[in-house]
């Protein structure tokens, strides 16, 4: 949702990702996961970091698994501004829980449990990456995309010229 209000607000494209591996794949998530294991998924999330890093003007929803491999991130890094979305595990949990494009990462465990072992093992992962870490619990969307710009004009990036 930030990614698409993001480039709305910039007069930019959007591209999310894991709907880019599904397009291309034919299938769902879970049936890709299903068909070829996590390592699968990961394999074709690299192919779509090499394919998107290389384009400008392109705001980039990776969802939270690309930084499991950190050739992804060493490849959007060279053309790209990483933005870290922090939020606590009540607030993740909150946002997604409904969702089912996505399988389980881990076997045996609660929802909450699963979002608090994935978020702890990636912590140090996002922080790595990251250009810019944003909390976002008590941030509306509108607000977190305010920040980003405002970021991105500190930067001296012009954005005000692509706003619509």
């Amino acid at each position: 949702m930030i990614g698409r209000l993001l480039a709305k607000r910039l007069g930019m494209e959007y591209i999310g990702m894991d709907a880019a591996i599904v397009k291309r794949a034919g299938m769902p998530i879970p049936e890709i996961v299903e068909k070829q294991g996590w390592p699968g998924f990961r394999d074709m999330e690299s192919a779509e970091a090499r394919e998107l890093a290389g384009r400008d003007n392109l705001i980039i929803d990776t969802g939270g698994g690309i930084i499991e491999r950190p050739e992804n991130i060493e490849t959007l890094q060279k053309n790209a501004l990483m933005f870290w979305l922090k939020a606590r595990v009540e607030t993740i949990v909150a946002r997604i829980q409904g969702g089912t494009e996505r399988p389980a990462l881990t076997e045996g465990k609660t929802f909450t449990e699963e979002v608090a072992e994935v978020l702890e093992r990636r912590v140090p992962k996002y922080k790595d990456a990251a250009n810019y870490e944003i909390e976002t619990d008590q941030l509306t969307p509108e607000q977190i995309v305010g920040i980003i710009i405002q970021i991105m004009r500190q930067r001296g990036l012009r954005v005000d010229a692509n706003m619509r």
